[in-house]
């Protein structure tokens, strides 16, 4: 029996009748306070003296204190806090701690409501048991009603083992709400210890995936499993930790070396959100002049096509006070994903990286940039496209991995995009790449250009070399003969006027223009209003 459970039996024990009845003493109002107080001061210490302390030495904080750093100071509202299991069997019944290892309720972050739930490793080992899945299931439907985010930290055992078949079917229950809410609210996932098995699922099925380093793992079959079916040696972390998570899989939105930095991360992309799919993006009022001239530009991006430049930097230089959150920094760095702010509003950038691989898109870029234009899409987000891709990665790997149904996945998102839709050419757009990079052949609103660039085909190198080839080959001067051709195609077809001549794009315009440009165009489409086709839901490309 814990000291919480002796005090209570000791408070409910009946005193002595000074009317020398037998019947038991009704409890008064003050001391049924008294006892609810012990209760939920033991809530805060934990099933042991010692169960924080271990939690503590395991680098990690105990769910009430990752709450708090979560949420603004004291706009915490804990609901079911004193919910317990009903299950018996394998020492349960002599175990029932509140709480039943997870917190549950809602606060405010930056002034707006979010909900929130957090495993209790010191309980159970967070692990996910009948009663604790109903608390996740009742703010998971609270969170859907009430149209506010909902962040979830998880750090848990997996399903509880003593419960059997009960526990797995409250992960069923999650996966489904996870699924109901997709698009309608932000999910936020934050790993902050274990994640196993078919728990993992649920993470993957929110928008963000948050983990720390060296004390958040996920997987579907541990390393134990992995070595007796396949032979393979692997570490926790190897297998399944948050930089592999970051970096390698592509699951993590990005990976922090502690808890503090990552929870503070969360908050600000929170403060870049709608509370659901019905709100726009917060705006606040903006101290960097919407007319500011990016004299910057014009020596951060080379005028020839191949010599490499960060795109980070250009993209530093347009967004009010060169602010930004990056989306999956180590994955997939070829595309840059990014939410900021122009004059105050959130817009989400898309935005080829010829720092990385030339910016070529390959097929992790398209799942990145898929994803992200489908997020945007849903929460009324307007998208910013900057455009300097050589066109998709050649290669045996590329083909046979399906560059084809991945590539088509970027595409299929942009054309079912809704919200306001810019696309800035800065220097290269050849093919197919340029097609998909939210061109106007597929629906972009505006289509912009700086003087720098080249849409075409194909670069002049290659399309010299097709078109002419007979003649280069029988030419007494072949290589002069095939520099006089390139030239003549870079003249005839990529100069910087061709696109604009046919309509393909709106303006070229002066790169140092680019912000303000950039605002004005995204204030005139601000009541943008676009219908789809009625349907049930479209076939993506798998």
């Amino acid at each position: 029996m814990t000291v919480i459970q002796e005090r209570s039996v000791a408070l409910t024990q009946p005193g002595p009748d000074p009317a020398g009845s037998n019947e038991s003493a009704v409890l008064s109002t003050h001391t049924r306070l008294t006892e609810l107080e012990i209760i939920r001061a033991g809530l805060h210490d934990g099933p042991s003296p010692g169960a924080t302390a271990q939690q503590h030495a395991r680098g990690k904080l105990t769910a009430r204190e990752r709450i708090e750093l979560l949420l603004d100071e004291g706009s915490f509202t804990e609901i079911e806090p004193l919910r317990r299991h009903r299950a018996s069997g394998f020492g349960l019944e002599a175990k029932r701690p509140y709480t039943d290892g997870v917190v549950t309720g809602w606060g405010t972050v930056h002034g707006r409501t979010v909900f929130t739930y957090a495993h209790d490793f010191r309980i159970f080992g967070g692990a996910l048991g009948e009663a604790h899945a109903a608390k996740i299931h009742k703010l998971m439907d609270l969170a859907l009603s009430a149209g506010a985010p909902l962040v979830s930290l998880n750090d848990g055992a997996g399903a509880r083992i003593q419960e059997g078949v009960s526990a797995l079917a409250g992960y069923g229950g999650i996966f489904t709400r996870n699924v109901l809410a997709s698009g309608v609210i932000p999910q936020i996932s934050v790993m902050l210890g274990p994640c196993a098995g078919g728990a993992a699922y649920s993470p993957a099925l929110t928008d963000f995936v948050f983990m720390v380093r060296d004390i958040s793992q996920m997987f579907i079959t541990g390393p134990d499993v992995v070595q007796a079916v396949t032979g393979e040696q692997v570490t926790q972390n190897g297998l399944g930790g948050a930089d592999v998570h970051a970096a390698v899989s592509g699951v993590a939105t990005a990976a922090y070396d502690d808890e503090v930095g990552c929870l503070q991360d969360v908050r600000y992309l929170l403060s870049l959100l709608p509370a659901n799919n019905h709100e726009l993006p917060p705006s606040e009022p903006s101290w960097d002049d919407p007319e500011r001239r990016c004299e910057a530009l014009l020596d951060l991006v080379p005028a020839e096509p191949n010599q490499v430049y960060d795109m980070r930097r250009v993209i530093e230089e347009i967004v009010d006070d060169g602010e930004f959150f990056e989306i999956q920094q180590g994955w997939a760095g070829n595309l840059l994903c990014v939410l900021a702010r122009l004059d105050g509003r959130v817009v989400g950038i898309v935005a080829n990286q010829p720092a990385a691989m030339a910016g070529v898109l390959d097929i992790k870029a398209a799942e990145k940039g898929a994803r992200f234009v489908q997020f945007c899409d849903a929460f009324n987000i307007p998208l910013v496209t900057l455009v300097d891709v050589p066109g998709f990665l050649p290669g045996v790997d590329q083909e046979h991995d399906g560059i084809i149904r991945h590539g088509a996945k970027l595409l299929y998102a942009y054309c079912n995009a809704t919200v306001p839709r810019i696309s800035l050419v800065l220097r290269k757009a050849y093919g197919g790449a340029y097609i998909v990079m939210d061109s106007r052949s597929i629906g972009t609103d505006l289509s912009l250009a700086w003087p720098t660039n080249e849409i075409a085909v194909m670069g002049a190198e290659g399309a010299a070399n097709v078109i002419f080839r007979r003649e280069i080959a029988a030419s007494d001067d072949p290589e002069g003969v095939r520099a006089q051709r390139i030239e003549e195609y870079r003249s005839e077809l990529m100069h910087p006027y061709y696109a604009a001549e046919r309509g393909l794009v709106d303006d070229v315009i002066d790169p140092r223009d680019t912000r303000s440009v950039l605002i004005r165009s995204l204030a005139m489409l601000r009541a943008k209003h676009a219908q789809l086709p009625s349907r049930k839901h479209g076939n993506q490309p798998a």
